[in-house]
């Protein structure tokens, strides 16, 4: 039975979740998303109500996973070279999340210069921790990104507890009611299109 975890995505960046490139993927960040998520399973990330952005209660994203792999995997599969960061490239190559490798299996993880590494391009430790202490990456083919430009969640999607699909503040929801399932995904395909829609919050304050 499909589940969905649900959470507020408060670094809208186009790093976590990474929407480019024809696959949405996450990561880095939420270990414990990664850790317990599956093929089939929803990820869903609300938008950040903090005072510098104001859009709680908004989708930033939604993905079924449809694939799962290891850092290892994730640095090897030639569809996902592209997201290796290229930090003095556009803003999409600059937050590529294809971050960590090692040599054997036994070695050191290595930190591509990325938002997860030291001002200077030099590893960061505690985020190389974070990250790798799960060894695990969600893919996803089926998804939608609106990023900063997203609608309202509608009042309706609730489980049957009454709990709003719709995350606020820190941690994340998992759910595992069929029928709010079969919600999201009419909410989600009613849309009528799919993939990157919109430019990440972080892009659009950029602008302003």
């Amino acid at each position: 039975m499909a589940r969905i975890y649900s959470y507020v995505v408060r670094y809208d960046s186009g790093f976590a979740p990474n929407p480019f490139y024809g696959y949405c993927t996450l990561a880095t960040c939420k270990p414990d998303i990664r850790r317990q998520a599956g093929v089939g399973d929803w990820v869903v990330g609300s938008a950040s109500n903090d005072r510098s952005i104001r859009r709680g209660g908004h989708l930033v994203y939604a993905m079924r996973v449809t694939e799962t792999m290891t850092f290892e995997d994730y640095a090897a599969d030639a569809r996902f070279d592209v997201k290796k960061p290229f930090r003095m490239g556009s803003r999409k190559q600059s937050c590529g999340d294809n971050i960590y490798f090692r040599n054997t299996p036994d070695a050191d993880w290595c930190q591509r210069d990325s938002f997860h590494s030291r001002e200077d391009g030099q590893i960061n430790l505690q985020h190389v921790a974070r990250d790798t202490g799960v060894n695990r990456i969600l893919v996803s083919d089926d998804f939608i990104y609106f990023g900063g430009t997203g609608p309202a969640f509608p009042e309706n999607l609730r489980d049957q507890g009454g709990r709003p699909l719709c995350k606020q503040g820190i941690g994340r929801s998992c759910f595992d009611d069929p029928q709010l399932v079969e919600l999201l995904e009419h909410w989600v395909r009613d849309f009528g299109v799919s993939g990157y829609q919109g430019p990440p919050q972080e892009w659009i304050s950029l602008r302003g």
